[in-house]
């Protein structure tokens, strides 16, 4: 069994694009492609953990209700997308995470960082886990890429604290899920989701889950409710590089992904604990 995380973000979230958008024009949109990816989750008969924006909550409440009713999990993405290493954040992350508590009546037990920002610099987010009594975490990537990655990280689920995130720490109380890694033309990448999803060939992705199968342990993948759903994600002017990595084979991202479901079986964070 394998874990489908969706990161539920709107269109001015991603980090490549919000440095871009005005304050006055962050007007959500893709809030609205809920029903139609629990429709396509439905379909494909695979329950998935929600890492929902926080304030998207508070735009939406209702949000909460249709996931859960529908037998799916939510999980804490940041209340606005922030990078964990931004500056000052350290003082933000708890008040935020008891806000978005309450938006969900203590639900989420786990957490994914925005644009897997968890490194060493920001490993004190695990102590501010354990203290709000979480039970599992998915920030890490371990792979180095130009945005993210720790590349010496257990590529299986293993227990973490702040001072130990790329090691196993035995008196751990959070369990790391890190990203699906592969190597692909003699190189270390991620293959777990994302723009990488989108680029790479399928098949290169369907054996890296099978080679993750032989170990007993489950493939970690995400996918954005903005390539779940790309006529609500809006093309605006960015670096060419940026533009590439963010609008790349958009769509065929659901396309791909509804293939890997169809192939191997996927569930939620909470289920494959049973939590």
């Amino acid at each position: 069994m394998n874990i489908l995380g969706i990161d539920f973000e709107d269109w001015y979230h991603p980090d490549l694009i919000n440095p871009h958008v005005k304050r006055e024009e962050r007007k959500p949109i893709i809030i609205n492609s809920l029903d139609s990816i629990l429709e396509w989750l439905k379909k494909n008969e695979t329950y998935a953990t929600f890492f929902v924006v926080g304030e998207l909550l508070k735009i939406q409440p209702d949000m909460i209700d249709k996931i859960i009713s529908d037998g799916h999990e939510i999980g804490f993405h940041t209340m606005n997308h922030t990078r964990l290493d931004s500056s000052g954040y350290n003082k933000k992350f708890e008040l935020e995470i008891k806000e978005f508590d309450i938006l969900t009546n203590q639900k989420s037990k786990g957490f994914r960082a925005p644009t897997f920002s968890l490194n060493k610099e920001s490993s004190w987010m695990i102590d501010i886990l354990e203290k709000n009594n979480y039970v599992y975490d998915s920030s890490i990537v371990p792979v180095k890429t130009s945005m993210y990655g720790i590349p010496s990280a257990p590529k299986i689920p293993y227990k973490i604290s702040s001072t130990s995130i790329d090691n196993e720490n035995p008196n751990g109380k959070i369990i790391e899920f890190p990203l699906l890694t592969t190597k692909f033309l003699g190189k270390n990448i991620p293959a777990g989701g994302g723009f990488y999803l989108r680029t790479l060939p399928l098949s290169v992705i369907k054996n890296a889950i099978k080679k993750m199968e032989k170990t007993t342990h489950p493939s970690t993948f995400y996918i954005h409710s903005w390539e779940l759903d790309p006529k609500n994600m809006p093309g605006i002017k960015i670096p060419k590089k940026d533009s590439f990595i963010t609008y790349h084979n958009l769509e065929k991202a659901k396309e791909k992904m509804t293939k890997l479901l169809k192939e191997f079986s996927f569930t939620s964070f909470e289920k494959f604990l049973k939590i």
